[in-house]
């Protein structure tokens, strides 16, 4: 196994002063699924990364495939690189699932990897950790400190050991995911499946209570992870993240679509709560007939939203779009009368800062970390219960009617993102636990420079 480095060489001292005051950082963040299309966590490491080396830090991005994808700006007071650490890509388009030719083998953890997707389970925190350990190993005294992005598995721990300062961003804990998707299983052949689909959960529990620094993006978040994952609150610390401000911002030039809805689902999975929003959409559409919702992701083939379009005739009412750009994206939700979340939970809740920070009036659920970001009901924006069809509808309804309600709910959220939620602050957030973490091995950190 061998990793690739795309840009950039190893890091050695860096000079000056970094943005905050302190000596600039050398930071390996590491991220198992990197690709800012496939999840929020891909989008996580495509903003931080860049307001890190914004304030003068440097920031070698370490993941698997779908690799990241991360900004190259000129003059930046840091830098930013892609080290490419492959796994199989067992589960990569069009052929997920794939059995991989003898050739491609390399060691003992492809052997894992494969052997755990075989028998129905998903291999890749573990796998990955595994080889980010060996790689870390390699170059000790390369880096001031390691930020696991989510990974939380065994290959981490002990790396202090190592010399190296190690901080963990939980987004959320996948146990809800877990909770969720077993709710929602029909038949006990399925709920078999997904027991032994999350059996990495049981790793990631393990491995959380041992770590020294967590960070989290939200006090939903912080309480989800003491209950399910039983890490102490002390140990917890919540930096929000946020909107790209300059990106997704207000534009008068793009035309408002008349009923035009958006929302963004990464997955059709029952925690994003998209067929909820298509029944509000049917409902909606009785008084609102131009009412129409556009959603960033993938068309489902079959399952409850599939169906539930079906049902209601809604095919030329619903449409999906993918593989757009940032851009392309910001003027789609400018475009839009609404943006909603209809999520069941999230642990933070990206596409409703981003919506916000354009000035687009918001509908969203109360589940999870949601009302933290999007704000009190009636003010920044319009909230209702997860799960509920009928309150959806209503929200939707009442401000497709209202244009005075649309303009004062899309100033105020927008107010309430630069105030918030800005990838800068979340950037200096972190790095104030980056500098706590070194400080806290003592000695053995300034060892190392």
């Amino acid at each position: 196994m061998t990793a690739e480095a795309t840009w950039g060489a190893a890091p050695g001292p860096l000079a000056g002063e970094a943005a905050d005051g302190g000596r600039p950082l050398r930071i390996a963040l590491l991220t198992y699924k990197g690709n800012p299309f496939c999840g929020g966590q891909g989008v996580y490491v495509r903003h931080l990364s860049r307001e890190l080396a914004r304030l003068g830090h440097r920031v070698e991005v370490i993941g698997a495939q779908p690799y990241p994808v991360l900004d190259q700006e000129d003059g930046l007071p840091g830098e930013v690189s892609l080290t490419r650490l492959p796994s199989l890509d067992l589960y990569r388009q069009p052929d997920p699932f794939r059995t991989p030719k003898r050739e491609e083998y390399r060691d003992w953890v492809d052997a894992l990897e494969v052997a755990t997707m075989w028998t129905g389970g998903f291999p890749e925190p573990l796998t990955f950790s595994l080889r980010a350990r060996r790689h870390l190993a390699a170059r000790r005294g390369e880096f001031d400190v390691v930020h696991d992005n989510q990974t939380l598995g065994y290959g981490l721990l002990g790396l202090e050991r190592l010399g190296f300062p190690l901080v963990t961003t939980v987004h959320h804990p996948i146990t809800v995911d877990r909770r969720l998707d077993l709710a929602a299983a029909e038949g006990w052949r399925r709920r078999a499946s997904v027991r032994r689909w999350y059996g990495f959960t049981r790793m990631q529990k393990r491995v959380a209570r041992r770590l020294p620094t967590v960070l989290t993006v939200s006090g939903s978040s912080r309480r989800e992870i003491t209950e399910d994952l039983g890490v102490r609150p002390e140990r917890i610390h919540v930096v929000p993240i946020g909107a790209d401000t300059r990106l997704f911002s207000p534009d008068p030039a793009v035309p408002e679509i008349p009923g035009r809805i958006v929302t963004t689902s990464s997955a059709d999975v029952p925690l994003k709560g998209l067929v909820h929003l298509v029944e509000a959409l049917a409902k909606v559409r009785t008084e609102h007939p131009e009412a129409h919702l556009v959603v960033v992701g993938k068309r489902p083939e079959k399952g409850p939203v599939a169906e539930a379009m079906e049902r209601y005739g809604l095919g030329g009412a619903v449409e999906f779009v993918k593989g757009i750009s940032d851009r392309e994206l910001a003027n789609l939700v400018r475009g839009a009368q609404i943006a909603c979340v209809p999520s069941l939970y999230e642990g933070f809740s990206l596409p409703a800062a981003e919506a916000m920070a354009t000035g687009t009036p918001l509908v969203a659920t109360t589940g999870g970390a949601i009302p933290e970001v999007a704000g009190p009901d009636g003010r920044t924006c319009l909230a209702v219960e997860p799960a509920d069809a009928g309150a959806l509808a209503a929200a939707l309804g009442r401000l497709l009617g209202d244009a005075e309600l649309r303009a004062r709910l899309g100033a105020a959220g927008r107010e309430r993102v630069l105030r918030r939620f800005t990838w800068e602050q979340a950037a200096r957030g972190t790095v104030e636990h980056y500098r706590a973490a070194v400080e806290a091995r003592g000695p053995a950190a300034t060892a190392l420079h």
